[in-house]
């Protein structure tokens, strides 16, 4: 984790997404105050950013990158939630449910992340109303894949569990038919409840059935409407 200088950000506050949001919602004065406590940080793959368990202090913004939200439920069961690109507000769910972080954010590639002080941000809710209801529709739109993942885990097979996550990272994630794999093999099967082995074995069907095809790390879907045929029969 790399912090910068007084005098030096990661990216410029007044034309972030970030800013351009709240200021729907709050007065200049109001987003300064916000702003006075942010703290923009940058994390490199594979770094920690919360950590489940610990005590919940700030939420955040992620810049650029992607993360993945994780749930360790003992030494060795650990399981991806969701895994979400930039620009989008991330950490959200513990300002308003809990005081410990339910889940770790866990960098997939080099993040660039502004974080804000829970009780900053929760003094600007108290007297704006629809600034806080939009921050709930994110917190649930954010974890509605999560929902739809664990049903997928509960009804379908390994070949449908697969195809949801591919169709997922597509439409939510990398946002394009041709992508870099920045999810190991290892982190879609604690996506998909599976065995490594299992992963590599369906990608690999998939590849020499048409579906996708490989160069280098690079997944590049040829047939999406299948791979959708596909998570629909389970």
């Amino acid at each position: 984790m790399e912090a910068k200088g007084d005098n030096y950000t990661l990216f410029n506050c007044d034309n972030c997404f970030l800013n351009n949001f709240t200021s729907l919602f709050l007065s200049e004065e109001e987003r300064r105050l916000i702003c006075a406590s942010a703290n923009q940080l940058h994390f490199k793959k594979g770094e920690m950013i919360l950590k489940q368990g610990a005590t919940s202090t700030s939420i955040g913004f992620l810049h650029k990158g992607i993360v993945k939200f994780t749930y360790q439920k003992d030494a060795k069961k650990n399981y991806i939630m969701t895994v979400v690109s930039g620009p989008k507000l991330i950490g959200q769910a513990n300002l308003f449910f809990r005081e410990k972080n339910i889940f770790s954010i866990i960098a997939v590639e080099d993040c660039d992340i502004c974080f804000l002080e829970n009780r900053q941000v929760l003094g600007v809710l108290e007297n704006h109303g629809k600034f806080l209801l939009s921050l709930v529709e994110r917190s649930t739109d954010m974890f509605q894949s999560s929902i739809f993942n664990f049903i997928s885990l509960a009804h379908n097979h390994v070949h449908g569990r697969i195809a949801d996550i591919l169709i997922f990272l597509w439409e939510n994630v990398y946002k394009n038919s041709e992508y870099e794999f920045t999810l190991t093999r290892k982190e879609i099967s604690e996506f998909a409840a599976c065995s490594h082995e299992n992963v590599i074995s369906v990608l690999s069907t998939y590849n020499k059935e048409g579906l996708i095809s490989f160069e280098g790390r690079k997944i590049i879907i040829m047939d999406l409407n299948k791979l959708k045929e596909i998570s629909k029969n389970g």
